[in-house]
């Protein structure tokens, strides 16, 4: 089997472009952390850490000597976050009132026992608080709308509102202000007007 690479087999979920679309996405699973304050945070650098690290020994238990049957090669999948507010009465700029749900797609081979196997195993090597956070759980968002953002998360809004103009306008309507971000670029290796984000928001379709 030839390795498996995102940017490749699953262009259309990973690299949109800068027009919305409306796409149906299948039900994935995930390696999850939830939390809740500011991402700039030290808690935010610490899940994200432990998300990396269960997601490299997954991708590297190739080497181990017990292989998880049906391996493949494949390269690990962007982090991502599903972004929602602590206190609803709170504008989206206070991000000490940010709750958020980080996570990475994991290959079709992981199992929850192979979960429990490799979390086991990272927490030996790897200590970290928010691994007793980490969960392995599927995911199924449906129908939604997606755009890729190029510049600062601050800048956001802007094309959320591309976003929302694009759903009115065609027959759709966000079905609540929880939205996902996929993290394409490095913000410690890449300026900030030139990171690519992936926004996305769940949807259905208005009765004609």
């Amino acid at each position: 089997m030839d390795k498996v690479d995102y940017k490749k087999d699953f262009k259309d979920l990973y690299l949109p472009k800068q027009q919305p679309v409306i796409r149906n996405i299948p039900a994935i699973n995930f390696i999850m952390i939830e939390g809740n304050g500011d991402p700039n945070g030290e808690a935010f650098a610490q899940a994200t850490a432990a998300i990396y690290a269960l997601s490299y020994a997954v991708r590297m238990s190739y080497k181990s000597k017990d292989v998880p049957k049906n391996y493949y090669d494949y390269t690990v999948f962007p982090l991502e976050g599903v972004w929602d507010l602590v206190d609803k009465t709170l504008p989206a700029t206070v991000k000490s009132n940010l709750k958020y749900q980080l996570m990475i797609r994991q290959p079709d081979f992981l199992t929850a026992e192979l979960f429990d196997r490799f979390l086991s195993e990272t927490k030996k090597k790897k200590p970290n608080p928010f691994l007793d956070k980490a969960r392995f759980i599927p995911i199924n968002e449906g129908l939604c709308c997606q755009m890729l953002h190029k510049g600062s998360y601050d800048d956001e809004p802007s094309s959320f509102i591309i976003m929302s103009h694009y759903c009115e306008e065609n027959g759709y309507k966000r079905l609540s202000k929880t939205h996902r971000e996929i993290y394409l670029s490095d913000p410690r290796k890449v300026e900030a007007d030139k990171r690519k984000t992936v926004l996305r928001f769940q949807v259905q379709a208005t009765e004609k």
